[in-house]
């Protein structure tokens, strides 16, 4: 064999080094060709039975609220308040409760639920960091502190709401502008250190406003300091504002679905989402703003409830997968039940006293959580 013919293979392994350098980057052949796809559909065939269990699920969670009150339950006051006519005055009375308070306590809880868990499942894929919740933001601190300011000047229910408003967007704009580098850069070298640093802004603010609120409660009249707690650890009690929550709850769900395929995308990476196309820094504040929204809504009706945002997206996302076109209807449908379930456990359990809400999702929430967690360490 001649020197030239030794060459030929040569410079033929040559150029196809190259290549060769960049095929681990590469995705199979056998894999599907849509990244968004291929990051995020553990349970594809599972999806749509599951969104139909949850949704039968929050059905029950519904009819069992509206069943069942501090004098047990009865599905006959029930039935007759929905399709018959009081008889006495007994049945009246139950058709009242029934319509006048738990029905509106019912929804109010879905509203709250979903808009947590909604907000939740976006901060988790903006953050990626199954850490994320509604209130790593300091959005929820923000309208905590202004609420607490207007219960502490004696203010009324709609001036206690728009307090809670206003604190939810100064906590906001003040986020935007400590972190308006992360928001609006993209390290392309490294995955995520704008997450990180939008995270620890979000952290650091909440330390803040939590702060303030402390000094406050210790300088509050003990007249009102009872109805200050009882706020910030979370309470519903059915004269809320609900209609506003629960279409702000569509409206925002909505939006998040309307940018689900651009989110499986950024589960890949900011480099990797950037290459295919993803305006990766108006995503994040695309998604930061929805996720804001979200959290004063439920603040501003329900008070600083928590663990939804932390505790319903971990679940589903081992139920439907991390598709988010998936994901977050599932979100929005289990946080809903979820929050309708532990008000109804928060008016039954030492009835007739009524806990708070958020106290009874803390104690439900965290053993289910460490569960949650130490089957997920074992499966992996």
């Amino acid at each position: 064999m001649t020197s030239a013919s030794r060459a030929q293979p040569n410079a033929a392994a040559s150029p196809g080094a190259a290549p060769s350098a960049h095929a681990a980057k590469l995705p199979h052949p056998a894999q599907p060709a849509h990244p968004a796809r291929a990051a995020a559909r553990p349970h594809p065939h599972h999806g749509a039975l599951a969104l139909v269990g949850l949704a039968l699920l929050l059905a029950a969670a519904l009819l069992f609220s509206l069943a069942c009150g501090s004098h047990g339950c009865s599905a006959g006051d029930l039935w007759q308040a929905a399709f018959g006519q009081a008889q006495d005055d007994a049945q009246a009375l139950a058709s009242e409760l029934i319509w006048r308070l738990r029905l509106p306590r019912a929804f109010t809880a879905l509203a709250v639920g979903g808009l947590l868990a909604l907000a939740g499942a976006l901060l988790q894929v903006l953050l990626r960091n199954p850490l994320a919740d509604p209130y790593v933001l300091g959005v929820s601190s923000g309208a905590s502190l202004a609420a607490v300011a207007a219960l502490w000047l004696g203010a009324g229910s709609w001036a206690l709401t728009g307090a809670a408003w206003g604190g939810a967007l100064v906590s906001t704009l003040a986020l935007f502008a400590l972190g308006r580098r992360s928001l609006a850069t993209l390290d392309l070298r490294s995955a995520g250190p704008a997450s990180a640093r939008l995270l620890l802004t979000g952290v650091m603010l909440a330390a803040a406003w939590t702060a303030l609120i402390s000094l406050a409660l210790t300088l509050a009249p003990d007249a009102q300091l009872r109805g200050m707690l009882f706020w910030l650890i979370g309470e519903i009690t059915g004269s809320e504002p609900w209609a506003p929550a629960l279409a702000a709850l569509i409206v925002l769900l909505v939006l998040a679905l309307a940018q689900a395929r651009s989110l499986n995308v950024l589960l890949l990476g900011d480099a990797r989402a950037m290459s295919l196309g993803v305006a990766v820094p108006r995503l994040r504040i695309y998604v930061c703003a929805l996720a804001a929204a979200a959290t004063a809504f439920a603040v501003t009706t329900a008070g600083a409830l928590g663990f939804v945002g932390l505790l319903v997206p971990h679940v589903m996302r081992r139920l439907v997968g991390n598709d988010q076109r998936l994901l977050l209807p599932a979100c929005v449908l289990a946080g809903g039940a979820v929050v309708v379930l532990a008000d109804l456990l928060a008016r039954s359990v030492v009835a007739p006293t009524q806990l708070p809400v958020g106290a009874v999702m803390s104690l439900v929430g965290v053993p289910v959580f460490l569960w949650v967690l130490h089957h997920a360490g074992e499966q992996a």
